[in-house]
């Protein structure tokens, strides 16, 4: 009969304690670290442009009938299935944002690419007859679509040595009195804070290439676009905190909409 007993007394004991367990995990919190990203089966559409991430800082934006592809790596098979490129934006010589190999395959006859002198000087003959050397500070037009270099560099000491001022360049572009920032490789530099009437805007954030995310922020709360882009946010450490960067910018001023995008889709 005591043996009974203590056996009883044994399975209630362990049931209490796993429906204690069991209520723990029902009431904490589901947390992650980043939200999921949308996915793109589709591009994602603003209400002038389309925007097709492939991975990291490359992408495709359809602007109207345009077709522009900003730092195309990756090879051919990346680009699957897209549209051919009317443009080619580089922003600078590293390899995550110039690939001479990508760049020969999808550049048709017709395509022009648009690349800084340090980018230029890399390229072989044939493609560099297709380039239009652009520096920070200049201008041109293509397809109806205006076009402004932008300085990208570093401010921290520790990482003076990643991009120095005036050899890549961020890229505004401009149509219909819409706007475009695209940052390159940069920090949160005077010439972004400084920036007026953006509609779009990507910004970069990685560690210790470009800058963290509340330097990201704080640029964004600056020059305030519509709406703001994660991308370029893989470091050293993995993958920055896109999360964090959306909280920080929208307790700051909820009228800017962050929209995170698959950027790596392979991760």
């Amino acid at each position: 009969m005591k043996r009974i007993f203590l056996l009883t007394l044994t399975v209630l004991f362990f049931t209490a304690c796993n429906n204690s367990e069991k209520k723990k995990t029902e009431e904490a919190p589901m947390t992650a670290e980043m939200e999921q990203p949308e996915t793109m089966d589709e591009p994602a559409s603003e209400d002038f442009i389309d925007i097709t991430p492939i991975e990291h800082a490359t992408m495709v934006l359809q602007w109207d009938d345009t077709v522009l592809y900003v730092d195309p790596v990756g090879g051919a098979e990346a680009f699957e299935g897209q549209p051919e490129p009317d443009m080619i934006l580089v922003t600078d010589i590293h390899g995550d944002h110039m690939n001479i190999e990508t760049i020969q395959a999808v550049a048709t006859e017709n395509t022009i690419v648009i690349a800084p002198q340090a980018v230029n000087e890399k390229l072989p003959k044939a493609l560099q007859d297709k380039v239009q050397v652009m520096n920070n500070g200049e201008s041109a037009i293509h397809s109806d679509i205006a076009i402004e270099a932008m300085p990208m560099y570093n401010l921290r000491e520790e990482a003076l040595k990643f991009h120095k001022k005036g050899r890549g360049n961020g890229y505004i572009l401009e149509k219909d009195d819409k706007r475009v920032y695209i940052s390159g490789d940069t920090e949160d530099i005077p010439e972004m804070r400084n920036l007026s009437n953006i509609d779009i805007a990507f910004v970069c954030m990685n560690l210790p290439y470009t800058m963290p995310v509340d330097k990201a922020a704080e640029a964004v709360l600056a020059f305030k676009p519509n709406v703001v882009y994660p991308y370029h946010f893989r470091g050293t450490e993995g993958l920055s905190n896109v999360s964090k960067f959306k909280d920080l910018v929208n307790k700051g001023d909820a009228s800017i909409t962050v929209t995170q995008l698959d950027w790596y889709p392979n991760q």
